[in-house]
């Protein structure tokens, strides 16, 4: 039986605080480690921009400035501002970060978002990427950067569960991430990496929302179509990249 009263569409990613593997005890390591001093923030591909507003909560002086193409993300974005009392400085811009005009920043972030900056195919992506945040960061200031690696090399059953296309030659390993920002004129402040627990912790929130819509509302007509989405969503998690794929959260300061 089709259910009528149900809503068009599930809700979307409200279980989640960060878009990403980040914990909230990470998060805090990180602006603690970045707000002192800073005036200026640029986020790209900030989605909601939760870790931009938390640093402008530890620096009360800065400004921000929040860049995606996601029109929903972002008007969540200014909604926490206004809840928080950040509305007056920081801004949320729905346009592309490839070849932005923003900047120079004092402190850059760019989380899980480097394909935004560039339109070179990977793994040319990630360089292309440093070579912009190396170009909008100012003097003496820092740069986030969250960046998927492969904590091993995958095998061909692995690559296969993952998404379309996806290939061994897609991602750096850390050490060459590293070595990759060193080429980009940055020296690593701090080299981290998402753990397991924040891993799993970001898949399974992604997917909460629509999982309880889904055992809510069985007979909805977008159902079908919704359960095969977030059913294919996760078997590329479980089969494909979960302990495969890490992400790197880089401190970054560049030379000179």
């Amino acid at each position: 039986m089709t259910d009528t009263t149900a809503p068009n569409l599930p809700p979307r990613l409200t279980g989640l605080t960060f878009h990403g593997p980040l914990s909230e005890a990470r998060a805090a390591r990180l602006v603690e480690r970045v707000a002192p001093g800073t005036g200026s923030v640029l986020d790209l591909g900030c989605g909601w921009g939760e870790l931009l507003l938390r640093v402008l909560e530890a620096a009360p002086d800065a400004t921000g400035v929040g860049v995606d193409v996601s029109a929903d993300d972002l008007a969540r974005g200014r909604a926490l501002a206004k809840e928080r009392g950040l509305a007056e400085r920081v801004s949320f811009v729905e346009e592309s970060a490839t070849d932005t005009t923003r900047g120079p920043a004092d402190l850059v972030l760019c989380l899980g978002a480097s394909h935004a900056l560039s339109s070179a195919e990977p793994p040319g992506h990630t360089e292309a990427a440093l070579r912009e945040l190396r170009r909008v960061v100012s003097p003496g200031g820092r740069v986030v950067l969250g960046e998927g690696f492969w904590q091993r090399t995958p095998t061909p059953a692995e690559l296969a569960g993952m998404w379309p296309g996806a290939h061994a030659g897609e991602h750096l390993f850390l050490g060459d991430l590293v070595d990759a920002a060193i080429a980009a004129d940055f020296r690593p402040l701090w080299v981290e990496t998402a753990s397991a627990e924040e891993w799993e912790e970001f898949e399974s929130g992604y997917r909460t929302d629509v999982e309880e819509w889904l055992a809510a509302h069985p007979g909805h007509p977008l159902a079908a179509e919704t359960r095969e989405k977030a059913d294919r969503q996760r078997d590329t998690w479980l089969r494909g990249y979960r302990q495969v794929l890490g992400l790197a959260y880089l401190t970054l300061m560049p030379v000179g």
